[in-house]
């Protein structure tokens, strides 16, 4: 073993340790978390545990509302390097939303625990050893808000709070290990029908009916996915449909969720679905209002070589990942983790946390909030610090990373023009 492969299995070897000697705390963090579910851009408890708890950790810097209310950034860099400017950023990740109702049930309080333990076994093993490494390394905690619903992720792009880094990584629970899971592009519209109210048996002539005009859309949509290419998906559910059986509806209201492969598609799907949109409102006589959300969640740029080590160190500390084709090419859920890797390098694997329960079930928050959920999680966490150590030691593993970044950016690119001159 070369003095460069010796240095490297011992800075894994301490990053691992540092994790377990940290593990009480770590799972009162995510324990705080899982307690006190919070929805959306409103998870304050969450946001100011996560805050105080790397303030209370030596030498990090904490922005406690970074770009957006609920969110923050925590920093910490070493000197070092054999250049001034050889410096490597890397990012981990937290999430710490909840769905309503049925609080963590994607088990967000764990992709939280994930980033603060992946982050303090990093530091902790790097301040120590920053002269006998290539780079200097600096170390990033972004907690990301609204991932379940608005996409924090895409408003903080756009807010600059991702310039900087040179790799990202985050984690997310599952019922399986997977270095890579496919996700969708996707974007929710709101449908708004406006008619005139009348009563339903006295004189319905009177009445222009926006329930009418909502199942028209439904059914347009319905008859649509028979022309939709097979891995698109629209599904959707009348929110509002009336007040009361003798009174014709004046207002309904729909929700639907669009998903396509890539983005590239998304732009077709959208223009398809907003012609069944409008023309159930010409049909029925009613005024039609369409609201796109502010921002889409696009579909994930892989990078092989990340999939690679983390694999390579999840395997080392005992990882089962799975072999399912079906599992493996099911292209299924959406996050805007997928708008980072258009920007940023990274990877977002899924692992398992002890159950074979359901994501967004009941089940599924018992399970994260479980105690047995702790070892996979800590073990999560040691996989991305070593594969970000691998980065960091490595430094053609760097470039190639950023060079497959590169190339799957160009590719892309190639495919929207396509997808563009079809739409034309």
């Amino acid at each position: 073993m070369s003095v460069g492969a010796e240095l490297l299995a011992e800075l894994k070897h301490r990053a691992v340790c540092c994790i377990d000697e940290a593990k009480a705390k770590l799972h009162s963090l995510s324990k705080d978390i899982w307690s006190c579910p919070e929805l959306a851009y409103d998870e304050r408890k969450s946001h100011d545990t996560l805050v105080a708890f790397f303030r209370q950790e030596d030498g990090w810097k904490v922005d406690s509302h970074f770009k957006l209310d609920t969110a923050f950034r925590a920093s910490w860099g070493a000197a070092g390097g054999s250049e001034p400017g050889d410096v490597v950023n890397v990012g981990f990740l937290c999430e710490y939303d909840a769905l309503p109702t049925i609080g963590h049930a994607c088990g967000h309080n764990l992709i939280a625990e994930v980033g603060a333990a992946a982050a303090l076994g990093l530091k902790a093993v790097v301040e120590n050893s920053s002269s006998s490494l290539p780079v200097r390394p600096q170390v990033t905690v972004l907690g990301t808000p609204a991932e379940e619903d608005g996409g924090g992720k895409v408003d903080m792009l756009r807010e600059g709070a991702f310039e900087g880094l040179d790799v990202v990584f985050m984690a997310h629970p599952s019922k399986e290990d997977a270095a890579y899971l496919p996700c969708v592009a996707e974007q929710d519209v709101t449908i708004k029908y406006n008619g005139n109210a009348s009563h339903a048996s006295a004189y319905p002539w009177e009445g222009i009916n926006a329930l009418d005009a909502a199942v028209l859309c439904y059914n347009n949509l319905s008859v649509l996915r028979q022309q939709m290419k097979p891995d698109w998906r629209v599904h959707g559910i009348i929110k509002h449909g009336g007040v009361k059986p003798n009174i014709i509806p004046a207002y309904t209201e729909l929700e639907y969720y669009l998903r396509t492969p890539s983005r590239s598609e998304l732009p077709v799907l959208k223009a398809k679905a907003e012609m069944c949109f409008r023309s159930a409102a010409v049909a029925t006589g009613c005024e039609v209002e369409i609201q796109f959300a502010r921002n889409k969640y696009d579909n994930m740029l892989r990078n092989a070589t990340l999939e690679g080590l983390y694999e390579r160190n999840g395997k080392a500390l005992g990882m089962d990942f799975t072999v399912d084709e079906d599992v493996l090419k099911n292209e299924s859920g959406s996050t805007d983790f997928g708008n980072v890797t258009f920007v940023v390098p990274g990877i977002h694997p899924y692992f398992y946390i002890g159950s074979n329960a359901l994501n967004h079930t009941e089940e599924y928050t018992d399970a994260a909030g479980d105690d047995r959920a702790q070892f996979y999680t800590l073990r999560t966490a040691k996989a991305l610090v070593m594969t970000a150590l691998d980065v960091l030691l490595r430094p053609e593993l760097l470039q190639r990373v950023k060079q497959e970044f590169t190339e799957a950016k160009l590719k892309e690119k190639h495919t929207e023009l396509l997808s563009s001159l079809h739409t034309d």
